[in-house]
């Protein structure tokens, strides 16, 4: 109810304010959005928000190109849009503050089941052992779970209905893709041995 009120107290269409003055404001409103939310903002939440028929994309590229040179950028991940620190200033972050807790700190066996995972959902921890050979132990999938890499999908349709994991949103930000399309080509992952080319 308090959502719908403030909605319509917002004055979208800007009739009173001159067209770049107008745009400008739809930019920093789009900036104020991605800025409050810690996570990736889909186009039709930043549409609520500016004129009817303005353009989401457009808006935000001018935004990309207005913050050109600043420590921060868009990035365009996870179906959304989100303000991140340009990675080139991570070890000044790190040096500065506690972002340990943010750290994934995956071991690279850790990060060959995330692929597997990622280019097999969903899929099951049987489905895993015949990928790598050797059980899969259930701390392992805690441990990508806990970082809210992967979570349970659908159970599997075969006999006692196991779990199947799938990854989630995090994952994709985390991992700076748009989609699961943008994952790197299987041939490449099965080139550098993190998927096996039987699966």
């Amino acid at each position: 109810m308090v959502k719908d009120h403030a909605e319509t107290d917002l004055d979208r269409e800007l009739d009173d304010l001159p067209t770049e003055l107008r745009w400008r404001e739809w930019m920093r409103r789009i900036e104020a959005v991605l800025f409050a939310s810690a996570s990736p903002v889909p186009r039709e939440d930043l549409a609520r928000v500016v004129g009817q028929g303005a353009s989401v994309d457009l808006l935000v590229e001018d935004l990309v190109a207005d913050l050109e040179g600043r420590s921060f950028e868009v990035a365009q991940v996870a179906g959304g849009w989100m303000l991140r620190t340009r990675p080139a200033y991570a070890a000044v972050i790190r040096t500065a503050a506690d972002v340990g807790d943010q750290d994934l700190d995956l071991r690279e066996y850790d990060v060959a089941v995330l692929a597997a995972i990622a280019y097999h959902q969903p899929i099951t921890r049987d489905g895993l052992k015949d990928i790598f050979g050797k059980e899969i132990s259930r701390d392992l999938i805690g441990r990508l779970h806990a970082r809210g890499l992967i979570v349970t999908g659908p159970r599997s349709p075969r006999r006692g209905a196991p779990y199947t994991y799938v990854t989630t949103e995090q994952f994709l930000v985390a991992f700076d893709l748009e989609s699961l399309q943008d994952l790197p080509d299987r041939e490449q992952m099965e080139d550098a041995g993190v998927i096996n080319s039987q699966a």
